[in-house]
Order: C-alpha cells, then structure tokens, then sequence
C-alpha cells in the first residue's frame, strides 16, 4: 500500500483520483469528508501519510478509491506487513463496506480475512482449483495444505481427532469438543530453562532518537546468549526495527550500549560485524542488486578478500542451506518467497554467529512460510543464533523460545512464548491475538503453542485412527 501513497498530506491523497477523473471542484470537499469518515480517518486530513501507521495508510489508500465511487474495489492483500491492531482496524473497514454494498474482491494468503467472504476461489498455478462457500472450502484440510494453504487451527484439530463438521470459530469448536468428550489432559509446565554463561549480545540502556526528535527507543536492556531463538513483538512503530537495526550496528545508540561479546559494536569493524551479525531486511528487494543468484551470495564473501575457491564453498553451502539451485536465474524474476531465501543465502554466505530476519515471512504463502521457518529451524539446530521481527503468531508459538515484548519504545515483557500467550493484558499491550489454537486450548484449559500439543493432550479414545 505504501506504493500508492505519494502525496504530502492526506487531503491530497483522496484528492488526486477525484481530478484525475474530472470530477467538479464542488463535489469534492464532501466526497473527501465521506470517504474518510467510512474509513475512520475523520480529522486526519491535514496529516502528512507517512507519520501515519500501517493500519492507517491501508486505509488512506483505502479512501482514495472510495471518493471515486467504484461499484467493485480489488484489494491485493490489503493486510500484508500490518501488525495485529491494523489488520483488526482494515478488516473492520471492508466489513463496512461490504454491509453498504460494495462489491469487493479480495486477494489474500490468510485463511482469517478470508472466512467472511461470500464466495472463496482457490487458485494453483493460474486455474481455479475449488470455488464454494468459505466454510465448507476451509475445512477441507487436505485441500487446503495441497494448495498453499494454512488450513484454519479448528478444522486441524477436528480433522486430526477425527471429528466430521469442524467450525471455523473458537467458540464453538471448544464447545463441540467438550461435548466429544475431548477434553486436553495437558502436563504439569516449568519455566524452560534460560541458556547460561555471557550473552552473546548485550545490550544496556538504549536509547534512540532519530533526528525528527522521535525517541523509538528508550531505557531498553535485554542479553541475547548463544543458540537462543528470539521473536521481537509488538505494534507498528513499537521500536522493533529499530532495535534489531543496533543489533549489527546498521543504527547507533543514541545513549546506552550494544556489545558483542563484551566489545562495543561502535568500535568493531563493519568487515568482523558482519561477519557476526546478519542482517535480512522485510523486503528481500530492498537487499538484492546483483544480476545472478551466484553474483549476489557471492558478493559479500568477495567483498571479504577470500580466495575464489573458498568463495565457491560459501556460495555453494549457502545456496544448498535454503534449497536453491538456479545459480545463472536473474534474482528479479524469482518469486517473492524464493527471493526472501536468496537475501537469506546471501548473508549466510558470510557465515554469521547471529542471525536477524525482519518479518521472514510476510507476504508469503503458507507453503512458503513453511519453507523460511524450516530454514531457519535447521539454522537454529546448527548453533545459530536466530533474532526474528513477527507479526504471526503460529510462527512465534511453534519456533521461538522466547518473546520480547515492546510497547512504546520500552520492554514491556521478556519471556517464553506461552507465559506470553497466557497473559492477556500482554497480548492487549502489543494488539496480539493469540493462535486460534491456544485460544480454543485456554476455553479447555489448558495453553497449547500448536494443534499437535493440543491432540497430544486428548484422551486416548480421542487420538487420530492409525
């Protein structure tokens, strides 16, 4: 969305289609008003669009095309890189339209935005595959895995304990499964353990201010020890990034310290840097320049000063750890998964103790998805170190170990994924919802981190037929 925003203020933004497609001057004031209202951007109009949040230009690009008055509106993943309380605030605006009776199509990789919809089409491969009433489609969860989907967390669950008519909504899955008799018979938890010894980075009272006068940053301490596997969590604007980015010194503090193995990141070389610290930015296209796959993964061990035959060991081992082989393909062309996994071989080309993803998987399909998450799992089991910037929760639940929390700025919480999940004034404070699958475990319970645990938990009686 933010490839459609270009004017200075948000007037101008819903203006700009209404003079493009001769509209008379007097008609626009109340069709701008109108358009901003049905978006709830009221007041916003002499606001600049990028001090707006992700949610909110979503939306401003959302009311441009209102002004216009289409009879039907294509939306291309319209919730794509928003955090969970932007995602709610576009969902809530199309749902409205929708109600007034704008025909919309709507293209999305998320099962959750798309089981209102009047009329799902699945398509594979450029042929729709199955076209039917989301709910029956949904549940179907073959079909769904088959093609690229993630099937909902109920109809896993139903379809794991053999249970026929799955329900999309937790409410009445957990009802329905008490009725079953499946009711989790969850273990006794203890507090995993914290690895030991020095922190492989240290980071001690931060503070960062970027030169507008915005503080993103204020009074964060935390350590990140060898192996561990991090999620940093929080709203659009909460500061993740912009911790992450001191991590490998591509930000320097404002006040505080980051170190490395107890040495100041401001006094090591950018060459040891990023050696140790890898960094792959949310947009794969904003880290790819070269013309070849093997022009790009072999660009930082060249820069390095290494031998030729010790560059073709790295490329070689970078590109077989995430599973890529067209070495001549011009990196443009690929998809946008396969990209995320080449600025990925990319930096492991430089082989880096740690590793730091700024939303691996955004914009991806499950099936991608997938493939990013057992990347990085394999990475993790080798002895990395993996620090990841998420919005997904079924990808913190079922590879992080522990969640930081910010808000505002500040570390509101530090801790392992189900005490996060557990605490509901956390997931308020971060406008996190929890995976359907621990909400439907907590109405049993219990606190699940994935529709495997869950089962496991069942009655016996209750286990999938061999």
């Amino acid at each position: 969305f933010e490839a459609q925003l270009f004017s200075t203020d948000v007037t101008q933004e819903v203006v700009f289609g209404l003079e493009h497609t001769a509209v008379p001057p007097a008609e626009m004031p109340e069709r701008i008003a109108r358009a901003l209202a049905t978006v709830g951007l009221a007041g916003f109009e002499g606001r600049d669009p990028t001090t707006l949040s992700g949610g909110e230009k979503q939306r401003l690009a959302i009311a441009g095309l209102l002004a216009m008055r289409p009879p039907v509106m294509v939306l291309d993943e319209p919730t794509t890189d928003l955090d969970p309380a932007g995602r709610a605030e576009v969902l809530r605006t199309l749902a409205g339209l929708r109600a007034d009776g704008l025909a919309m199509l709507v293209i999305e990789h998320d099962t959750a935005a798309a089981a209102d919809a009047d009329l799902l089409l699945v398509l594979r491969e450029g042929r729709v595959v199955a076209r039917g009433a989301p709910r029956a489609l949904l549940a179907d969860v073959e079909a769904c895995t088959a093609a690229g989907i993630r099937p909902p967390d109920t109809c896993r669950v139903f379809a794991t304990l053999g249970l026929p008519d799955a329900p999309l909504d937790v409410a009445t899955a957990a009802e329905r499964l008490r009725a079953a008799g499946a009711v989790p018979k969850p273990p006794r938890f203890l507090p995993p353990p914290r690895p030991g010894g020095p922190p492989l980075i240290d980071v001690r009272g931060l503070r960062h201010r970027y030169p507008t006068g915005h503080e993103a940053l204020a009074e964060v301490s935390l350590a990140i020890r060898p192996g561990e596997f991090v999620a940093l969590v929080g709203r659009n604007g909460s500061g993740k990034t912009t911790l992450a980015k001191h991590l490998n010194g591509l930000l320097e503090p404002t006040e505080g310290a980051v170190r490395l193995e107890g040495r100041d990141l401001r006094g090591l070389a950018l060459e040891e840097l990023a050696q140790r610290v890898g960094y792959v930015f949310q947009d794969p296209d904003h880290q790819l320049f070269a013309a070849t796959v093997e022009e790009e993964v072999a660009f930082g061990p060249q820069n390095l000063g290494l031998a030729a035959a010790e560059v073709e060991a790295r490329v070689a081992e970078a590109l077989a750890a995430v599973g890529l082989e067209e070495r001549d393909a011009d990196p443009f062309l690929l998809d946008k998964g396969v990209r995320q996994r080449l600025a990925v071989a990319a930096i492991l080309a430089l082989r880096p103790d740690v590793l730091v993803l700024d939303e691996p998987t955004t914009g991806l399909d499950f099936a991608e998805q997938q493939k990013m998450m057992a990347l990085l799992r394999a990475l993790h089991a080798g002895g990395r170190t993996i620090v990841i910037i998420t919005h997904t929760p079924w990808v913190i639940a079922e590879y992080a170990e522990r969640v930081v929390l910010l808000a505002g700025g500040r570390l509101r919480f530090d801790g392992p994924p189900r005490q996060f999940f557990a605490d509901d004034e956390l997931l308020a404070a971060a406008a996190f919802r929890a995976p359907d699958v621990t909400r439907l475990g907590r109405l049993l319970g219990c606190t699940p981190l994935s529709v495997a645990e869950l089962v496991s938990w069942m009655p016996p009686r209750q286990a999938p037929c061999p």
